[in-house]
C-alpha cells in the first residue's frame, strides 16, 4: 500500500499540490486524470521519489515495488530484445547467479563435510525457488509480451538499439509486465501502440495481480481498466469510486450540488446583509446587527470547484465540391524488398468519415502522405474530384512554423481567419491567455504539434487528413475537435488509434494490413468485433475430413437429441446474419432502381434546362449514390460474417 499525506509542491507562483492526500491499495486500478500541466506526471515521479515535495510525505508498506513507464526517454541497446526482456525478472537470475556460484564452491569441498552437506542444502532451497518462479517458463513468458506488444518472432534477436522511440517503449513495458511490481505506473502507454496491441495490454492489465496507477488521454482505455480515478485541478486531488465515466458523471453532479448550496449560502448572505444595512443606526437593534455581522464572518462558502477552460469552435464551412473527392487506383509502394501497396484502390466520396488503421508498419502514413500528395508512388494514379481542397495533418509539420512569430501569428500566417477566430481554435488546443502569445521557437515539441493542427483547422477545406491529431491532447481538446469535427460539413480521413475520439465521427474503417487492405462500414468498435467474431470463427474451424471416420463430437457422431439441439443453435447464429444479408440485398436493389429512374428522367433535354428544383434533385440523385455504395459495401461486410459462421457451424 501506498500512503500520500498532506502533500505540497510549488513551482514559481504556480501550486501543483496543495496539501493533497490519498490512499492506493495493492490492486486498486487508478486513472490519474486532469489537464495538461495539472502535475499527472510529476505526482508518478514523486512517487517513485524522483521528485522533492516542499512538504507532506509518502508511506509505502515493506516490500513494495514500483515499475514506471514514462512517456519518453527510453533507450536500451547492445544486447538481443528477448535477453532484454527477460532480465527485467531480476530475482531469476540472481537465483541463477547464486545457483552457479553455490555449485562452485561445492566443487571446492570435501564430500564427506559438514559445510559440503550444508551447500548442498543452500543450492536445493535455491533450485525450489527457482522452480516456484516457474524460471523454466521465463523465456516463453517474455515472448508471449513481446509478441502481444507487436514484435514478430524474428524481431526477438535484433538489438535493441536498432529500434526506434516508439519499439524502446514497447520494450521497457515489457520489461516491466515481466518483472511484475507491487504498483504499475504507465504514463501513457497506448501512446506508440497500434489497435492489436492496445487490445493485448488490455486484456493483459485487466488480470494483472498488483496495482495500476495510469495516465491516458484515451477514456476507453480508462473505462476498461480503472475503478478508482484520482482528479488532479488546480493543485487539489480528488477521489472518485470509479472508472472514467463514472468520475464524469460523479463530478457534474458534486459540482451542481455544490452550486446550489453556494446560491443558498450567498441568497442567506444577502438578506442577512439587507438586515444589517437597513438597522445598522438604530440603537434598538445595535445588538442583533452585531449578531449577524459576527455570523456572516464566521460564514464559509462552499467552493465551486473551477473546470479548466473550455472553448468551442467551429471549422470554416466545407467549400463546394463534386461527388468524388479522391481516386487511387492501383496504387504501389515499397520501400527496398518492403512492398506495402500493390495494386491498392480508394475512392473517397464528398461527405466520407474514415478512419484508417492498422498494425504499426503497414502503411498508414505513407498512405496519408500519397493522398494528401506529398509522397509520390511508386505506381499508380491520385485524381481529385472537382473542386477538392484537401488539407492534410501530420506531426512533421511542425517544420514549416516560423520561430520567430509568437503562437498566434504563426497560426494566422497565410490564412483567411480573424483574430477571434484565430483565438478560439488556439484556446481549444490548449494556447489560452498569454500561452497564445509565446514565442515559437520557446515551444515544446507537443506545443509546436497542437499549433501546426490548429493552424491545418483554420483553412478552408472539404477534405481533412489527420494523422494522429490527438497526440499531446488532454481529454477537453480531444472532446472539443471531436465535436468541431461532428458538425463540419466536409469529409475526412483520420490515422488514429483512439476508438473513443473516432466512434462517434466515423462512418468507414479502412484496415491496412501486410497481408492486404479491406473496407469496414461502420465505428471502430464495430469494426473491432467484426475482426474478433471473425477470429473466433476462424479458431473454432473444424479441420478437413479427407474421407477418414468423422471426429468425436462432430454432427455425425451425435445423438439425435443433440443433433436437434446441434441445429436449433445453429439456426439461431445464422438466422439473423441470413436475414441481414436479405435486408441489406434489397436496400442495394432499391438504391440501384432509384439510381436507374433518375438517370431516365436525366435522358430527357428538358431535365437540365430548368432552374426550379434542380439543385435539389441532384442533390437527392448524388446522396442516392452515396447511400447505393455504403449499402454495397455494408452487405459485402454482412455477406463476408454469414460466410465466416457458416464455416464455423460446417454449413
Amino acid at each position: 500500500m501506498i500512503e500520500i499525506q498532506q502533500l505540497s509542491l510549488r513551482y514559481g507562483p504556480k501550486v501543483l499540490y496543495d496539501g493533497i492526500s490519498a490512499r492506493l491499495g495493492d490492486r486498486d486500478r487508478i486513472g490519474l486524470v486532469g489537464s495538461n500541466g495539472s502535475g499527472k506526471s510529476t505526482l508518478l515521479r514523486v512517487l517513485l521519489g524522483r521528485v522533492e515535495t516542499d512538504g507532506g510525505r509518502i508511506d509505502r508498506t515493506a516490500g513494495t515495488t514500483l515499475g514506471y513507464l514514462p512517456q519518453d526517454g527510453l533507450e536500451a541497446h547492445g544486447q538481443p530484445v528477448i535477453d532484454e526482456v527477460m532480465q527485467a525478472d531480476r530475482r531469476t537470475y540472481e537465483l541463477h547467479a547464486l545457483v552457479d556460484a553455490a555449485t562452485e564452491r561445492l566443487h571446492t569441498l570435501d564430500h564427506e563435510s559438514e559445510a559440503y552437506r550444508h551447500e548442498l542444502e543452500h543450492i536445493g532451497e535455491l533450485e525450489r525457488e527457482l522452480e516456484a518462479r516457474e524460471a523454466h517458463k521465463l523465456r516463453a513468458r517474455a515472448e508471449k509480451v513481446l509478441s502481444g506488444l507487436g514484435f514478430a518472432e524474428r524481431d526477438m534477436g535484433r538489438d535493441c538499439g536498432e529500434f526506434s522511440g516508439g519499439w524502446q517503449m514497447r520494450i521497457a513495458l515489457s520489461k516491466l509486465l515481466l518483472a511484475q511490481p507491487t504498483f504499475l505506473l504507465l504514463d501513457e502507454p497506448t501512446n506508440h501502440l497500434d489497435l492489436p496491441s492496445q487490445r493485448w495490454l488490455e486484456q493483459y492489465l485487466r488480470t494483472y495481480p498488483g496495482g495500476l496507477v495510469l495516465i491516458s488521454h484515451d477514456r476507453a482505455f480508462l473505462d476498461e481498466l480503472t475503478n478508482k480515478t484520482f482528479a488532479l485541478s488546480r493543485g487539489k486531488l480528488v477521489v472518485y469510486n470509479g472508472n472514467y465515466s463514472f468520475y464524469e458523471a460523479e463530478h457534474a453532479q458534486r459540482k451542481a450540488i455544490a452550486l446550489a448550496q453556494r446560491e443558498s449560502q450567498e441568497r442567506q448572505m444577502e438578506k442577512t446583509q439587507a438586515f444589517i444595512d437597513r438597522f445598522r443606526a438604530k440603537a434598538t437593534k445595535a445588538r442583533q446587527v452585531q449578531s449577524r455581522i459576527k455570523a456572516m464572518e464566521k460564514v464559509e462558502l462552499v467552493e465551486i470547484e473551477d473546470d479548466e477552460a473550455s472553448v468551442s469552435f467551429k471549422f470554416p464551412p466545407a467549400p463546394r465540391c463534386g461527388a468524388t473527392v479522391m481516386e487511387i487506383k492501383d496504387l504501389h509502394k515499397a520501400y527496398g524488398n518492403l512492398h506495402l501497396f500493390k495494386g491498392f484502390d480508394l475512392k473517397i466520396d464528398k461527405g466520407d468519415r474514415l478512419a484508417v488503421v492498422g498494425v504499426n508498419g503497414a502503411g498508414k502514413s505513407t498512405l496519408a502522405r500519397m493522398m494528401a500528395g506529398e509522397e509520390a508512388m511508386d505506381r499508380g494514379t491520385r485524381e481529385l474530384g472537382h473542386q477538392a481542397q484537401i488539407s492534410y495533418f501530420a506531426q512533421h509539420q511542425t517544420e514549416a512554423l516560423q520561430p520567430d512569430d509568437n503562437v498566434v501569428q504563426a497560426a494566422m500566417r497565410g490564412i483567411p481567419a480573424t483574430e477571434q477566430q484565430t483565438r478560439d481554435v488556439l484556446g481549444s488546443f490548449l494556447f489560452r491567455g498569454d500561452e497564445a502569445f509565446k514565442p515559437v521557437k520557446v515551444l515544446s515539441g507537443g506545443e509546436k504539434n497542437r499549433l501546426a493542427l490548429a493552424r491545418m483547422l483554420l483553412q478552408p477545406a472539404n477534405f481533412f487528413i489527420l494523422d494522429e491529431p490527438t497526440n499531446h491532447l488532454d481529454m477537453q481538446s480531444k472532446r472539443t475537435l471531436q465535436q468541431a469535427l461532428r458538425l463540419y460539413d466536409g469529409g475526412f480521413c483520420i490515422i488514429s488509434h483512439d476508438r473513443d475520439f473516432l466512434d462517434p465521427i466515423v462512418q468507414k474503417v479502412l484496415e491496412i494490413s501486410p497481408s492486404g487492405h479491406r473496407m469496414f462500414w461502420g465505428n471502430v468498435t464495430e469494426y473491432l468485433a467484426k475482426v474478433e467474431a471473425e477470429q473466433a470463427a476462424a479458431n473454432g474451424l473444424a479441420p478437413a475430413n479427407n474421407g477418414k471416420a468423422p471426429a468425436a463430437g462432430s454432427a455425425d457422431n451425435l445423438s439425435g437429441k443433440e443433433r436437434r439441439q446441434r441445429e436449433a443453435e445453429k439456426r439461431r447464429v445464422l438466422q439473423p446474419l441470413r436475414q441481414q444479408v436479405e435486408k441489406l440485398e434489397a436496400e442495394v436493389e432499391r438504391l440501384d432502381a432509384a439510381i436507374a429512374a433518375w438517370e431516365e428522367k436525366m435522358k430527357d433535354p428538358a431535365f437540365f434546362g430548368r432552374s426550379d428544383g434542380l439543385k435539389e434533385d441532384m442533390q437527392a440523385y448524388e446522396q442516392t449514390k452515396r447511400d447505393q455504395h455504403n449499402a454495397m459495401e455494408a452487405w459485402e461486410n454482412a455477406t463476408a460474417e454469414l460466410e465466416a459462421a457458416e464455416a464455423q457451424w460446417g454449413d
